[in-house]
């Protein structure tokens, strides 16, 4: 098995797909007004607006509750740079670039539907060597 997609389900999908296409650096690929992806080097991130969950025969769509139960992580190359970038992209910092003390250095913040999101990079030898 293998995971090779993440569905974000959203009300506004074309406020997500261009947040996520300024946060992450890629050009969205829309299929229908109401599906686009982003296809990563390791991941395609999809986004469906809560129409697209009819087609799956359920009466009552997926509603986004922003209440975090999931991360999204990136591994990027300098979390404080790209924090840099991103700052004025959302008002919703969670967590500045922090060293956490299993060696990474993150930096936490919403999606407009309140999805948590983590920028990270590897800081010590230990972490290093885990993504390598």
């Amino acid at each position: 098995m293998k995971l090779t997609s993440l569905r974000i389900i959203t009300k506004d999908i074309k406020q997500s797909v261009q947040f996520y296409e300024k946060a992450i650096g890629f050009t969205a690929q829309w299929y229908t007004e109401d599906f686009a992806e982003l296809s990563t080097n390791s991941i395609t991130i999809a986004i469906g607006s809560t129409r697209t969950m009819k087609m799956f025969g359920g009466e009552q769509p997926a509603e986004s509750r922003g209440q975090g139960n999931i991360i999204i992580e990136f591994l990027v190359t300098d979390v404080d740079l790209e924090y840099e970038r991103i700052k004025n992209l959302t008002d919703h910092i969670v967590q500045e670039p922090t060293t956490m003390p299993w060696g990474n250095r993150s930096l936490l913040f919403r999606d407009p539907d309140g999805n948590l999101i983590n920028f990270f990079a590897p800081v010590s030898p230990e972490a290093n060597q885990k993504f390598k």
